[in-house]
């Protein structure tokens, strides 16, 4: 009988600690990671499948803000996010002292500026609303797109994160509105045009090349990236990750699903 309780006791044993292996294992080959809507949580579902057929089981948590995504990722809630460019990650690391890391870019969304009232740049009269994101790096590209445009002219030295203080020439006397990027569309009644991240635009049925007065060029700086904690971009799930969404696959998704060319391809 103490044999047979001592083999019992064992086997007990032997079954807890293959259970915490199975368990840790995979806890290990989940990829918690954050995102926003469009075309982000589209793409990642993309590869969902093409994940998990390699053991990486992607759970995704669809958010809305930039601010919350970052945090998230800082404070380890989430392993990765896919919603900024890569000035905003630079930004958000400078301005809170986080630990954030580009592990791989996938695609631009063209900003735009658009308008309900008026359909062209020159039928903005002036004192006009314009409005703005009302973070740093995504309201400087808002004043380089309206700079490229011919509408504005910013202090040299202001770079990507200008403000409206920046501004050195303002010919028609527009009247800046910053505003939550993810509440731009929903101003456009409000004001006379609207300076939107592709992101937001394309959730509100706007499309850069169809209703954007002005349109940021194919040459943008602002690609999307997969983030992730410094140190974590060889993590052999978020190296499979950015190689997924790096395919013909994703490529030619885009292509069909963006063809006029809302979401393009960065790699």
């Amino acid at each position: 009988m103490k044999i047979a309780k001592k083999i019992f006791v064992v086997l007990l044993a032997l079954s807890a600690i293959f259970g915490a292996s199975c368990k840790n294992k995979k806890a290990n080959d989940t990829l918690v990671i954050g995102a926003t809507p469009v075309p982000h949580v589209q793409l990642l579902e993309l590869v969902k499948d093409d994940l998990a057929a390699q053991g990486v089981k992607l759970e995704i948590r669809e958010m809305t803000d930039y601010v919350i995504l970052n945090d998230a990722l800082e404070q380890g809630e989430l392993f990765a996010n896919f919603d900024q460019h890569i000035p905003y990650l630079e930004s958000t690391n400078a301005d809170k002292g986080y630990h954030l890391a580009n592990a791989g870019g996938i695609h631009i969304e063209p900003f735009a500026l658009y308008s309900k009232k008026y359909a062209s740049l020159e039928a903005i009269p002036e004192k006009a609303k314009i409005a703005i994101p009302n973070d740093p790096t995504n309201g400087g590209r808002a004043l380089l797109l309206l700079q490229s445009a011919g509408l504005i002219k910013l202090n040299p030295k202001a770079g990507i994160t200008a403000t409206p203080l920046d501004i050195q020439e303002n010919p028609k006397n527009f009247h800046f509105v910053e505003a939550d990027a993810a509440s731009l569309p929903r101003t456009l009644n409000d004001v006379d045009a609207a300076a939107i991240n592709g992101n937001y635009a394309l959730p509100a049925g706007l499309s850069a090349k169809k209703d954007g007065l002005f349109v940021e060029g194919a040459d943008s700086p602002y690609v999307n990236v997969i983030a992730v904690k410094k140190g974590n971009e060889t993590d052999p799930r978020i190296v499979a990750l950015v190689k997924a969404l790096q395919s013909q696959k994703v490529r030619d998704w885009i292509s069909e699903t963006y063809p006029n060319g809302e979401v393009v391809a960065a790699f």
